[in-house]
């Protein structure tokens, strides 16, 4: 069973792209996560889980999930990480996220997809992100010839600069910068609600026709980059800036 998470659409992306290679079944965490569903899944065949990469980790909000969850039936479980650049030492707390929950670590694998993180970086325009697409294909490929014929992924060799940034960088990323504070909604809002909608994590409600945001946020950038009318900014740092949301 392949397993997603997506706040703009890369990894679910990949993770329907996988399973339609595979002839398996996808399903989205979305509703579980937001309900603190953590009830039995049940898979015969290896499990694969495709995230977003949060500060060269995958995304708190996914490993909490795991480690409440019941997957019965396989014990096997493959990391597929969508990212704009590097994954750092993911692998390592993957692995030892597999031990806790008495799962064989098959390995982690990324895939680099357009920019989304627009609080902090440049996202790409539209051919742009088309071509980082399409140049992610053949590493999807592999990577569906390799879970079927049951291989498991070649861990890359990772540098200092990888584990600092998976330890230290992470451990201080989410208190520091993963609030809710900075986001706004602008004139141009249309009150449609969408925003409190995609939102993860119910963090977002309505007031007076206008989002409000609450503390518990994992910027995911569902809400920023679903907008219809792009009303919704990050204070400076999402201004001009292109909205991103997975073409496929």
């Amino acid at each position: 069973m392949i397993l997603y998470f997506s706040g703009t659409g890369n990894s679910e992306y990949v993770a329907k792209r996988i399973g339609n290679g595979l002839g398996d079944e996808v399903l989205n965490l979305f509703d579980r996560i937001r309900n603190s569903d953590s009830s039995r899944l049940h898979s015969e065949r290896p499990w694969v889980l495709v995230v977003p990469t949060y500060a060269w980790r995958i995304p708190r909000i996914v490993e909490n999930w795991l480690r409440k969850a019941t997957l019965s039936g396989s014990k096997e479980i493959y990391f597929v990480m969508t990212c704009g650049g590097s994954i750092g030492n993911a692998g390592a707390y993957t692995e030892a996220l597999c031990s806790h929950m008495g799962m064989q670590y098959r390995g982690c694998q990324r895939i680099v997809m357009p920019e989304n993180y627009i609080a902090m970086f440049g996202t790409p325009g539209p051919e742009e992100a088309r071509r980082i697409i399409e140049k992610a294909e053949p590493v999807m490929d592999e990577i569906i010839e390799k879970i079927r014929n049951g291989e498991a992924f070649l861990q890359p060799s990772t540098g200092v600069g990888d584990k600092i940034n998976s330890s230290f960088v992470n451990t201080i990323f989410y208190p520091v910068f993963v609030h809710s504070r900075k986001f706004f909604a602008e004139e141009s809002c249309i009150s449609c609600g969408k925003c409190e909608k995609v939102c993860p994590l119910n963090n977002i409600h309505m007031e007076n026709g206008k989002p409000v945001w609450g503390d518990n946020c994992t910027h995911c950038m569902a809400c920023i980059s679903r907008c219809p009318k792009e009303a919704i900014e990050y204070r400076k740092k999402s201004k001009g800036k292109v909205r991103y949301t997975c073409p496929k």
